[in-house]
């Protein structure tokens, strides 16, 4: 009996410590393309966060804006800071906590997994991505801003390849 009851344990700690490195489900996007796109695009290295879930929590995050200054001034998802890809502004963490809570986004999620990366390397422990990025926040219409904070229903799109993601009819898509 003991034998049993002791392989029981060992086999309900291995079962555990498995569960504990599986990857949590990935949060809904609207559309199944843009969704198998995103599933073969990321590499999912950076938790990440759903549209849905950073719209009613999004006070409790640093929100960093990982586009380009020409996207962001387009527009942005309010209360996000701008701090860029190719020169990204170091500076705006200077005082940051290495766990404050930071979500990152950029059009889709590439860009904005990468510098969350970046992040990590730092050693900035409480990073997400935001899934889908801008263009499923601007999709599930969502708010977006332009510099001037003005609410906008223009959506830099990065390219032509990349628009055909903002699939809401009312957006203005802009490359």
């Amino acid at each position: 009996m003991k034998p049993l009851l002791l392989l029981l344990i060992c086999c309900a700690f291995l079962f555990n410590a498995h569960a504990e490195k599986l990857p949590a489900p990935l949060p809904n996007i609207e559309s199944a393309a843009f969704s198998k796109k995103l599933k073969k695009t990321l590499k999912l290295t950076i938790p990440v966060i759903g549209v849905e879930e950073l719209a009613t929590t999004s006070d409790q995050y640093l929100l960093l804006d990982t586009r380009e200054r020409e996207e962001y001034d387009t527009s942005h998802i309010p209360q996000a800071t701008f701090a860029g890809y190719k020169k990204f502004d170091w500076s705006i963490l200077e005082n940051t906590p290495k766990d404050k809570a930071i979500v990152v986004y950029c059009s889709v999620g590439v860009r904005s997994e990468k510098i969350a990366e970046k992040l990590k390397k730092k050693g900035f422990t409480n990073v997400k991505n935001l899934y889908g990025s801008i263009f499923e926040w601007a999709n599930k219409d969502h708010p977006v801003v332009d510099k001037n904070g003005n609410e906008t229903k223009k959506v830099h799109t990065y390219n032509r390849d990349w628009s055909q993601w903002v699939e809401d009819g009312e957006l203005i898509k802009v490359w």
